[in-house]
Formats: C-alpha cells, sequence, structure tokens
C-alpha cells in the first residue's frame, strides 16, 4: 500500500511540475489570441441576434473552428454549433459556449454598442448581449485558437459546442437530444463560463456543489362567479381569491421549508378582468420557482397547490371550480460543479492567476441551462466558472460611491472587455492542459 501511495505522489508530483512549466507559453499565447478575441467581440456585440435566431452568429463560429481544423457539425439540434479537434491519446474535454442575446436596447455609450432589432413574435425589439454572451463565444474561440497553437502541452480529444438558446433553456436539452453525447464522443470533463460583474477582471469565481438554481414555472387559473362590480355579494370575486393565494404563497418558503432549504417562489404576473365594474370570472397568474433540491420543489409545488385550493373553498367555490395548477414539464434543472474537477480547476487556474484571485462564490438563484450536460445518462463532470467582468478601477470607485456595477440584463452592462476576454482565455487554456496534460 505504501509503494503505490508514493507511486500516485511521484506521478501527481511529476504532472504538476509539468503543468508548470506550460505556464508561461499559455500565458504569451493567451494574451496574443486575447487581441483576435476582443475584436471578434466588438463584431458580435454588434451583431446580436435572440434566441432560435443565431443564424449569422452559428455560421462565424462555425467558421471559426473550421479555419482551426475542427471537424464541424453545423445546425445541430437547431442552431448549434459542435466542433471536434482530435490529438492524440488522452481525455475528451468538453467547452460550451451560449450564442444568444436579450431583447433589450442598449444604453452604454460604447463606440461598438448595438443598433440592432429584430422580430420578437411579431414586434420588433432592440437587441442587445446584456448577458455577456458576447464574451463567453470570444473567451471560447481564444482559447481554441490557443489551444490548438499549443498541441504539443495536451493530448487528447477537443470537443467545442456553441449552444443557441440559452436564455431560454431550450439549447442544452435540445442538443442533448439531438444526440451530442451518441454522435459525438462523451466527454470525461465539461466546462463553461459566465460572466460575473460583482467580480473584478483578473479573478474568477468558483465553488463545488450548487452553483446556479434549478428553475420551474407555474401557471395557476383562479375561477370565480363573474358579475356586476356593485353587486359583489352575488358573485364570488377570483381577484380577492388570486389575491389571498399570492399573500399565502409567501409563507411557503419563510415557514414550510427550512431556514438551511434555498428556494423563491416569485409571482411575476397575474392578470384578471377588463372593467372596473366587472368582477371576471377567472383570474391567471405565473410563477418562477427556483430551488436545489428535488425534494424542495416537490414540497414547494404541493404547498402551491394546497395554498390555492384552500383560498378557492375559503371563498365558496365547489370542488370542481378549484384553481388549475399547471407545472410546466420544460425546467432547468440546478447547476451543480463536480467537486473533485472544481478541485483541479483550482490549481490550474491559480498557476495562471494566482490563488487569491480565485473567489469561492455562494450559489445563486437565477437559472443556466448548463446543469442539463452533467444530467444524462453518461454522468459528465461539469464545472461552471464565473468570470469576473469589472475592472478593479471602476470596482472601487463604484464601491467609493456607494455603488454596484450594471448587473446582468441590464441596458448599462459595459463590461470591461479586453481584460475579461484575456483573463478568460488564460484560465480555460489553463484548465484543459491541466486536465490533458502529456
Amino acid at each position: 500500500m505504501k509503494l503505490k501511495f508514493y507511486a500516485a505522489l511521484f506521478l501527481m508530483t511529476i504532472q504538476i511540475s509539468a503543468f508548470a512549466q506550460s505556464v508561461d507559453k499559455i500565458e504569451a499565447e493567451a494574451t496574443k489570441q486575447s487581441k483576435y478575441a476582443f475584436e471578434l467581440c466588438k463584431h458580435l456585440h454588434q451583431n446580436p441576434e435572440l434566441s432560435f435566431q443565431e443564424f449569422e452568429t452559428s455560421k462565424r463560429m462555425a467558421s471559426e473552428l473550421e479555419q482551426l481544423g475542427f471537424e464541424v457539425t453545423r445546425n445541430f439540434g437547431g442552431n448549434s454549433v459542435v466542433g471536434i479537434f482530435r490529438n492524440g491519446d488522452g481525455p475528451t474535454v468538453m467547452l460550451r459556449t451560449d450564442m444568444d442575446a436579450l431583447p433589450v436596447e442598449e444604453k452604454t455609450g460604447l463606440d461598438f454598442a448595438s443598433t440592432k432589432k429584430a422580430d420578437l413574435d411579431g414586434d420588433e425589439v432592440a437587441v442587445m448581449h446584456a448577458c455577456g454572451h458576447d464574451i463567453h463565444m470570444s473567451t471560447w474561440t481564444g482559447t481554441t485558437r490557443t489551444l490548438v497553437e499549443l498541441t504539443d502541452e495536451w493530448s487528447g480529444t477537443l470537443m467545442v459546442i456553441a449552444q443557441q438558446a440559452e436564455e431560454y433553456s431550450g439549447g442544452a436539452g435540445e442538443a442533448i437530444e439531438a444526440g451530442l453525447f451518441t454522435k459525438f464522443p462523451v466527454p470525461d470533463y465539461a466546462l463553461a463560463y459566465h460572466i460575473n460583474p460583482e467580480l473584478e477582471t483578473g479573478q474568477i469565481g468558483l465553488r463545488g456543489g450548487p452553483v446556479f438554481a434549478g428553475v420551474k414555472t407555474v401557471e395557476i387559473t383562479v375561477y370565480g362567479v363573474g358579475g356586476h362590480g356593485a353587486y359583489p355579494q352575488k358573485c364570488i370575486d377570483p381577484i380577492v381569491i388570486a389575491s389571498r393565494i399570492v399573500t399565502d404563497l409567501q409563507t411557503i418558503v419563510s415557514r414550510e421549508l427550512s431556514p438551511t432549504e434555498p428556494a423563491v417562489v416569485t409571482v411575476g404576473s397575474i392578470h384578471g378582468g377588463t372593467r372596473p365594474n366587472i368582477i371576471p370570472d377567472e383570474v391567471k397568474m405565473q410563477l418562477t420557482l427556483r430551488y436545489f433540491s428535488d425534494e424542495t420543489i416537490k414540497k414547494v409545488i404541493a404547498a402551491i397547490e394546497r395554498i390555492s385550493a384552500s383560498a378557492s373553498k375559503t371563498a365558496g367555490m365547489p370542488d370542481d371550480k378549484l384553481p388549475m395548477v399547471f407545472v410546466d414539464p420544460a425546467e432547468t434543472p440546478p447547476v451543480l460543479n463536480d467537486n473533485e474537477l472544481s478541485a483541479r480547476i483550482v490549481r490550474f487556474a491559480g498557476d495562471i492567476i494566482g490563488d487569491a484571485n480565485i473567489i469561492e462564490t455562494q450559489p445563486e438563484m437565477v437559472g443556466e441551462d448548463f446543469g442539463k450536460y452533467g444530467l444524462t445518462p453518461e454522468d459528465v463532470p461539469t464545472c461552471l466558472i464565473w468570470l469576473g467582468s469589472t475592472s478593479p478601477e471602476l470596482m472601487q470607485k463604484l464601491k467609493a460611491e456607494g455603488k454596484r456595477p450594471s448587473p446582468l440584463h441590464s441596458p448599462t452592462l459595459a463590461p470591461d472587455y479586453g481584460n475579461t476576454i484575456k483573463t478568460g482565455i488564460e484560465v480555460m487554456t489553463a484548465n484543459v492542459i491541466g486536465l490533458m496534460k502529456k
């Protein structure tokens, strides 16, 4: 047993030493490629496309890969692009970027600001990369270019996917359903970035375990007995019932779940009635639910059903007219970083940017469909990394003024593009080479 232990320790020491020798090469090549990636980012930022409409963006991502010698599959499961680069024996590492933008009118004042408009459900809307997907694509491209230049440093198969429709949480699922892990090599590891304005450029945020919450959508139809607003005693008002439901839903998290069990229940939409003097016979509500465990979301949904029925019965509605609670089967599962993979990335990233620049972040209640790649029968270890995107100078200034950086999805989101991209390329290249070191 001792012999095996010392042999493993000796092998690990050799691997760490070999990786350290690659650091200078990674930094030099990443610096070179970050200039190209920044110019690409400006182009992508000026030409954003909405979810399921990423036609030109998809073509550009495919072209970038083809120029590097990847085996490229276009329009996979929609607009997604899959690329394979084989470099001898070794593990398969998957890098994912998202491509879609948001229906947001840009107000950054950047010289490469978006002025694009697109059709969304029959309406013309302004479009902006307000969630950093332009940076994700540029960093992804810069990383692939760097790795192709450093093929002497790693061995294995690089699998990359430029994914459609992350904002609608449809792209990852459609790629998987189209056979991502049956038509292409099954990854040994899958990695992705998301920019984080709350972190400075030069930093990354990382944790093992829960990173992003699972998301479910619930629709509640509340029934009543309509009539004249002057005769409420002859009616059963569904607006009052719905109001009672909204209030009582607030007790689910605060009184029915353990304080250590994170969850969110938000009523984001409520519609009922047409005129001030008419009591309607129906009200519709839409909810978003956030959670980290299957047990928690089951409790939340059961409580929603019970509270809705109870409020309606209290108002005098019969059993056959109780609220209809519809749980949308489409969902975004939680993003759960593999603990072992996350620990390895901390080591690789630390050699590039220093341990002090790796921030242990807390779980967030926003959703991200990257988690779907780790929940297939193939059980691929996944890790999503926060990429700091606010310059240290701006962060210091904002803190002094008692302010915070513009958040994701904001029309004023203006990251420190050049330095964010450079750090992203350095760290992700280091991750891949660390996992695939010869």
